[in-house]
């Protein structure tokens, strides 16, 4: 079975830093982007960043470009979002996802993505 374990969330101080693993297992890691994604409570879910584990091209959301910076690690099937200079709006839910690549180049879209993971909560104090 396909299995996403999203760790790492936590009361961080605004300025500061956390990082977020998401451990996968169940598939050919190699062959899958993963992402991570985050949802406020009534908005709707937004991607955050991407990595492609075949290629490792990336994709961040504008709103955390230089500030966040996505990783993998195949060998321990495990994906790694280092997040720097919170900000209070960043206090989300954040969930990380798989999908398996295609021609087309990095998914990115929420709707992209095929498996998801238990979400981590992030709260950054203002």
């Amino acid at each position: 079975d396909v299995q996403l374990q999203a760790s790492g969330g936590g009361l961080v101080q605004a300025g500061g830093s956390l990082r977020l693993s998401c451990a996968a297992s169940g598939f050919t890691f190699d062959d899958y982007a993963i992402g991570w994604f985050r949802q406020a409570p009534g908005k709707e879910r937004e991607g955050v960043s991407c990595i492609s584990s075949s290629d490792g091209s990336t994709y961040y959301a504008d709103s955390v470009k230089g500030r966040f910076t996505i990783s993998s690690d195949n060998a321990k099937t495990t994906v790694y979002l280092q997040m720097s200079s919170l900000k209070p709006e960043d206090t989300v839910v954040y969930y990380c996802a798989a999908v398996l690549e295609g021609p087309l180049g990095l998914r990115t879209g929420v709707h992209e993505y095929d498996y998801w993971g238990q979400g981590t909560l992030v709260t950054v104090s203002s």
